[in-house]
């Protein structure tokens, strides 16, 4: 198994939140769930047990740094590390023209991808300097693409890729690596009552050179992956999945 031994961290219990902790859970990881929501996280457990894992759950808000900090330090105090820590919140972003979005509704996915990040991670940080290595996974991912109406979305994207290489230079000397998991959208995780889940998964396959998105199974995978010693080598970097649908 690819994460035999290894503890990991994974905030957010919505649909990626939950095939990120399945694939840590299968690959032999020790898998502790964070979310503000005790119902979101009943669920998600109960997916990863219908998956053959399990995750130990806590209600904890993503955005208070005391609550992540003891979060974090229990988890190392009961577990003995932190070994990977992987944040997949989501940002709350109310996607607008920029002419028409209020202040307000612009900063918010941007405030709370970086205050939830560098948080998260900073908790994580001190536990993997101690013990010589471990791996941070954000999820979103940049590039020079973007499309129309998405108010501060895309910009909250690039906004947590200056943060991850921040991160990735000044955690490398201690064998943190810091990666970035980009997938152009994952058309399996929109709610199906959605009314134009139909349509933005149309929009979402053509504009692929593969004909198909990434499924959460595929994140799920990568993301085990690349928390894992195979990827030893893969650091201050995105790693793309979008099936062709972002190019770099």
């Amino acid at each position: 198994m690819l994460l035999e031994r290894k503890v990991a961290v994974v905030y957010g219990a919505g649909s990626i939140g939950t095939a990120v902790a399945s694939a840590f859970a299968r690959e032999g990881a020790r898998v502790f769930l964070a979310s503000r929501k005790e119902e979101t996280l009943r669920r998600s457990a109960d997916r990863i047990s219908a998956a053959g894992g399990t995750a130990e759950t806590a209600v904890v808000d993503a955005l208070d740094q005391q609550a992540v900090t003891d979060f974090v330090d229990g988890v190392a105090r009961r577990a003995g590390a932190v070994d990977i820590s992987c944040n997949v919140i989501g940002v709350g972003d109310v996607q607008q023209p920029l002419l028409e979005i209020s202040v307000g509704d612009f900063l918010q996915p941007i405030r709370t991808a970086m205050r939830s990040q560098f948080i998260t991670t900073r908790a994580a940080a001190p536990h993997m300097i101690s013990q010589g290595g471990g791996v941070v996974i954000t999820f979103g991912g940049s590039g020079p693409q973007t499309i129309a109406g998405l108010g501060g979305f895309k910009v909250s994207l690039d906004a947590m890729e200056g943060l991850r290489r921040q991160w990735a230079i000044e955690l490398g000397p201690h064998g943190i690596r810091v990666v970035t998991l980009k997938s152009g959208g994952i058309a399996e995780s929109l709610p199906p009552e959605m009314p134009e889940a139909a349509a933005i998964t149309e929009a979402l396959t053509k504009d692929t050179q593969l004909g198909r998105t990434a499924t959460l199974a595929d994140v799920g995978n990568v993301a085990a992956f690349v928390a894992s010693d195979h990827a030893r080598t893969i650091t201050s970097t995105e790693v793309n999945i979008s099936c062709g649908a972002i190019v770099d």
